[in-house]
């Protein structure tokens, strides 16, 4: 009877293993303790951001961290969380909120390989808060908040491949721009809808209780906006209009560029 040859305990395939899992662990322990603000620093350099926006600070951890950002002007802050890696899947999940002074939206990203992110949120808007904005725009003001009940949003292939939402607004006095006067009137509570269109995203405005839309607009792919207004909004807005046209006409259009050379 021979007696086996011993093995050696670590053996190239056991080291190999060994080194991977030691990696991990190490690559595990920078994500969870490096400063987030010292990453930026580094980072920021090689990151193309529009003018309109300025990350001002940055706080706390790579794995749990937040960021004072200014867009056009408009201070807001972003917290993240960062979840578990799914290896199978390729998606790195974060918690993330973006919040200002009066309102907030929160939800949950997913990142995928290669270039893949998945958006679910929801949220309160302040509308008070973009008041200014708003003016300057020539666009119509409302009173209270604007709940985002719902947000999805699929990006792929450089595009969003897939947009799902609904906000609600509880109604109130809205006023517009009418020459050099305002326009003023009492709107019934109203909804927005978000869905996705073949040429782009398509968001529709309806009354909560009503039979049609107000207005619409498709948001396109080359980066142009069609707007229209239907009758059904002149009636709300309790103004003058001919007798023989029926709430769906459409009574306003226009189409124009939301980006630089957009056509």
């Amino acid at each position: 009877m021979s007696d086996a040859e011993p093995k050696p305990f670590l053996r190239p395939g056991k080291l190999f293993l060994l080194v991977l899992l030691g990696l991990f662990v190490y690559l595990g322990a920078l994500i969870a303790f490096i400063p987030a603000g010292w990453v930026w620093h580094k980072a920021s350099p090689y990151v193309s951001l529009p003018p309109q926006v300025q990350v001002q600070q940055v706080a706390g951890r790579v794995w749990d961290g937040a960021a004072g950002v200014v867009i056009s002007g408009f201070p807001i802050r972003v917290q993240w969380q960062l979840g578990w890696p799914s290896i199978t899947a390729l998606e790195q999940p974060v918690r993330i909120s973006v919040e200002s002074l009066q309102s907030s939206v929160s939800g949950d990203i997913a990142l995928g390989w290669p270039a893949n992110v998945r958006v679910n949120a929801r949220g309160q808007v302040a509308v008070a808060e973009f008041e200014d904005l708003i003016r300057r725009s020539g666009g119509a003001m409302i009173e209270g908040d604007v709940s985002i009940d719902r947000l999805e949003l699929a990006w792929a292939d450089d595009r969003i491949v897939r947009a799902d939402g609904l906000g609600r607004w509880a109604g109130g006095r809205v006023s517009w721009p009418m020459g050099s006067q305002t326009g003023q009137a009492d709107f019934p509570p109203m909804q927005v809808n978000l869905d996705t269109t073949d040429g782009g995203v398509a968001l529709v405005v309806a009354e909560q209780a009503g039979n049609g839309p107000v207005a619409d607009a498709n948001i396109l792919w080359n980066g142009m906006m069609e707007l229209r207004v239907y009758k059904r909004m002149i009636d709300l807005a309790g103004q003058p209009w001919p007798d023989s046209a029926s709430p769906d006409d459409v009574v306003f259009r226009v189409r124009q560029p939301l980006l630089p050379g957009a056509r």
